[in-house]
């Protein structure tokens, strides 16, 4: 009868095997959650677009533009009267503009009247001297770009041009 006693007393045996088996899932569980919460954080989507969406005081952000080649718009002639100096002058210009993509080459075909009436008061507040040389020409080029590239809306996003080439240059 001892050994019946014996075995009776003694505590089931597996007991200890079930919590290590509890710690170890727990663990596992947590090593996993942790490392898929890095992942995330590094490489996941934050969600901040569908938040700024939701948000309409924020000021929504221009799309990432592709890398690709030029995209070139060809602006329709000027003929202006320039500033007086020996009698009346005026000039005749025609231009093409080179935007970075073709997204934001649409934004200033559709806002080409705001464009073409910049150029106009630019190139009408100019004398026949400072742009008939080489360099007058040039800087009339960085002119006429800075006008462009203004934003077309207040709070808004400037343009991406980057260079004005002169298709045709007429003084008289």
């Amino acid at each position: 009868m001892k050994a019946d006693a014996k075995a009776e007393a003694a505590p089931p045996a597996g007991g200890g095997k079930k919590k290590l088996i509890i710690i170890l899932t727990a663990v596992l569980v947590l090593a996993l959650a942790g490392g898929a919460g890095a992942w995330f954080m590094l490489h996941g989507d934050s969600g901040d677009e569908h938040s700024e969406e939701a948000k309409p005081n924020k000021k929504a952000k221009k799309p990432a533009k592709k890398a690709g080649p030029p995209v070139y718009i060809p602006v329709d002639q000027f003929t202006v009267n320039l500033q007086p100096e020996n009698g009346d002058q005026y000039l005749q210009l025609a231009i093409t503009l080179q935007a970075s993509s073709l997204e934001e080459s649409e934004v200033i075909k559709t806002n080409m009247p705001k464009v073409r009436s910049r150029i106009l008061l630019l190139l009408s507040s100019k004398h026949a001297s400072e742009i008939n040389t080489p360099e007058g020409k040039q800087q009339l080029s960085k002119d006429i770009m800075e006008a462009v590239n203004l934003p077309f809306e207040n709070g808004g996003e400037p343009q991406e041009v980057s260079e004005v080439l002169f298709t045709a240059f007429i003084i008289q």
